[in-house]
């Protein structure tokens, strides 16, 4: 079913990462989520955090952390986030082999599972695998890098994951990663999108948790 609480995640790839438990400060109280790229210099061409500063992190904020793992071989490390506490543990579909056996291992380590499409991938090849996840995360660029442009071309595959969602009655967030900002999320709302990350339309404005609260307005107003 729908959620009716719209989910607002910053991603830390557009903060400073020398002050990343600052980051999280300024944004406490104004957002759900904080989004933790991960990237392995293999899956994608960027080499981001790792599980030592999600365990820094984790130490140093209440936020819930998203971790987005756009890494080879995710059954290696996957688990790993959950036992550091992440709330939820995110893998890519083009990754992995067994993506259910691997989403049953998240959830049974204590973290919410989510499943990842990247742009060129076709969402409709792992629709009946949503029951198996909370969380589907479509990316609305390439993965790899932040501050890439909007892609609305890719809110078709939001679509027809919403219409899946309502009519197979599934507790599944849909959440849309990649160029995010006030000019879009609407767009990403209107298509079906309950969970947002925004990258440097947060850490890029002079007061993040205000950017933050606008854009959850801008997403309520729609949803």
């Amino acid at each position: 079913m729908a959620q009716t609480d719209t989910v607002i995640a910053p991603s830390l790839l557009a903060a400073d990462f020398a002050r990343l438990a600052e980051a999280a400060d300024a944004v406490d109280g104004a957002v759900d989520w904080l989004h933790v790229d991960v990237m392995d210099n293999h899956f994608v061409p960027n080499l981001t955090l790792g599980p030592p500063v999600v365990k820094a992190l984790k130490a140093a904020t209440e936020i819930p952390l998203d971790c987005h793992l756009m890494i080879t071989a995710p059954e290696r490390w996957a688990v790993g986030y959950a036992d550091l506490g992440a709330y939820n543990v995110t893998f890519h579909a083009e990754a992995s082999a067994d993506p259910v056996t691997l989403a049953k291992q998240i959830r049974a380590a204590g973290s919410k599972a989510g499943l990842a499409i990247d742009r060129d991938t076709a969402v409709e090849d792992y629709l009946d695998l949503l029951p198996e996840f909370d969380t589907l995360l479509i990316m609305t660029i390439k993965a790899g890098f932040g501050g890439q442009a909007f892609m609305p071309e890719m809110l078709d595959k939001v679509r027809v994951a919403r219409s899946r969602v309502e009519t197979g009655h599934l507790e599944l967030r849909i959440e849309v990663d990649g160029g995010i900002a006030d000019d879009t999320i609407e767009a990403a709302a209107e298509a079906g999108a309950d969970a947002f990350v925004a990258g440097t339309a947060v850490y890029g404005a002079a007061d993040p948790a205000e950017a933050a609260r606008r854009l959850r307005a801008r997403a309520d107003a729609v949803r």
